[in-house]
């Protein structure tokens, strides 16, 4: 399918810019991303390097544009010192514009952090935290295989308030081992004590290639999953916080920019062992990287980290924008389909009028409605 050449010219998506660090103090049982457990001392002055070399292969995708938010994944970031992440941003703005407001998040998991090291972080440009707690009941932390207790949960929340992060997320699951609707609602009214602008609150699923896959746990009905999360979303607006998006919760203005911009199908470097990334380019081509996945190999390649790349075809691009932005509960408006894919709205006009007519979209927006939402994998479907 041939691009529309007005949209050539047209500005391009926001940057955002993501760095994975792959490694944990232990694997967790239900974990399905790029990380791998610690048998030695972390290479910091090696994986710098490997990084940088990274982006000086990857500064023509760049385009001159400036980072509007950054996201550094695991693993677990919070194991790097902070002299680590002074030397990287001191590094990266030799070759990257950052946005003055630039939103810098850190994921940070209770047991590898002190409160002498979030202050670290912070004086290193970092100014969001997102902290991985997923419960503070000690016995589902320890059906979880989590290192940290729930005392060591409510530590890591204190020393990142008292090293002055204001701008935090809290990570929790829920529909976890033997659970009660009980025990989730608790998990919230504890993180909810602490006062969060931000909850990421979601269902522990099975994921292929992880050792609850293969040995599942006991793991709540569908009746009692239902009622822990219709308790849970009752109790999270009447504490004043949205669900902007399936499993994000915030106060008002408080949402991550940074997921934000996932979710409307901006751009991202990809920079770190496993990262992915999406670019626009101005021709009007959109492609997917990988980076090189083991660490070892990523650390020892010379040149270029990309293990590959995709171009994202136009007949590809309605449903990989559609299966984003429907995941935002008050959707995008309609304008924002061409300005990201590049096609006219035209090529889903019948559908979006289809789903409208059954009451699943709003009109006049790409938003679900209230009915939609609760049948979204369906919904997409739809679009196949």
């Amino acid at each position: 399918m041939a691009l529309p050449h007005a949209w050539r010219d047209s500005p391009l998506p926001p940057l955002s810019l993501y760095i994975h660090v792959p490694w944990c103090v232990k694997k967790c049982p239900y974990c399905d991303f790029n990380s791998h457990a610690l048998t030695g001392d972390i290479p910091e002055d090696r994986y710098l390097q490997a990084i940088m070399e990274d982006l000086t292969s990857d500064l023509t995708l760049v385009q001159g544009r400036s980072i509007q938010t950054v996201f550094i994944g695991g693993g677990t970031p919070s194991l790097m010192s902070p002299d680590f992440y002074e030397n990287l941003f001191h590094r990266l703005r030799a070759h990257l514009s950052f946005a003055d407001d630039a939103e810098v998040t850190l994921e940070a998991n209770p047991g590898t952090v002190e409160q002498h090291r979030f202050r670290g972080f912070r004086a290193a440009g970092i100014n969001r935290l997102s902290i991985g707690i997923q419960s503070f009941n000690a016995q589902r932390l320890k059906a979880l295989g989590r290192i940290h207790d729930d005392r060591a949960a409510h530590e890591a929340i204190e020393a990142a308030r008292n090293a002055g992060f204001d701008n935090f997320n809290l990570d929790l699951m829920h529909g976890l081992p033997d659970q009660t609707p009980e025990q989730a609602i608790a998990d919230l009214e504890a993180a909810l004590a602490w006062e969060p602008p931000h909850l990421s609150w979601y269902q522990l699923t099975l994921e292929p290639n992880t050792e609850f896959y293969s040995r599942p746990p006991p793991l709540p009905d569908e009746d009692n999953l239902w009622e822990i999360y219709r308790q849970g979303s009752d109790y999270l607006h009447q504490q004043g916080f949205t669900d902007y998006e399936v499993s994000a919760w915030s106060r008002p203005g408080m949402a991550s920019r940074h997921n934000l911009n996932y979710w409307m199908f901006g751009d991202y470097l990809a920079l770190g062992a496993g990262a992915h990334g999406k670019i626009t380019l101005r021709n009007g081509e959109i492609r997917r990287f990988w980076k090189t996945r083991q660490p070892e190999a990523y650390l020892n390649r010379i040149g270029s980290r990309t293990a590959g790349s995709q171009a994202i075809e136009p007949d590809e691009r309605a449903l990989e924008f559609l299966m984003n932005a429907l995941r935002l509960t008050s959707g995008v408006p309609e304008n924002l389909f061409k300005e990201r894919t590049g096609l006219p709205l035209s090529a889903v006009a019948v559908k979006l009028d289809e789903l409208r007519s059954e009451n699943l979209l709003e009109p006049g927006r790409i938003q679900t409605t209230e009915l939609g939402q609760r049948y979204l994998n369906s919904l997409l479907e739809r679009f196949l």
